[in-house]
């Protein structure tokens, strides 16, 4: 499993209209329903209100790479522009909760 975390900041609300647009346009759920991905939600930081986080998960690289081509892609950067959105990225591969960290989660 490969997860990607994406920071979307911007100006008055824009980056929170931007996942509103996305959701409500029915983006989300297309990507929701391609092949290979596992979750795609957004967040809204508590901290900072001009910053939205998009949880995105995939099966593999391939899953990525297969969503990257589609149009959906074309449609997502379309939106970024309009909302003036600037983005940071983060990158993590699905390993097993350590032993010495599983004492600290709460099921």
């Amino acid at each position: 499993m490969i997860t990607v975390n994406l920071r979307y900041s911007g100006k008055d609300g824009s980056a929170r209209k931007f996942a509103e647009e996305m959701t409500a346009s029915g983006t989300v759920d297309a990507i929701r329903a391609e092949k290979g991905n596992l979750r795609y939600e957004y967040f809204q930081s508590l901290e900072d209100p001009e910053m939205i986080l998009l949880i995105d998960s995939w099966e593999d690289q391939a899953a990525i790479d297969a969503h990257h081509a589609s149009p959906m892609m074309k449609k997502i950067a379309e939106l970024r522009e309009k909302y003036d959105l600037h983005m940071g990225v983060e990158r993590f591969t699905g390993l097993d909760t350590p032993d010495s960290e599983s004492k600290f989660i709460r099921k």
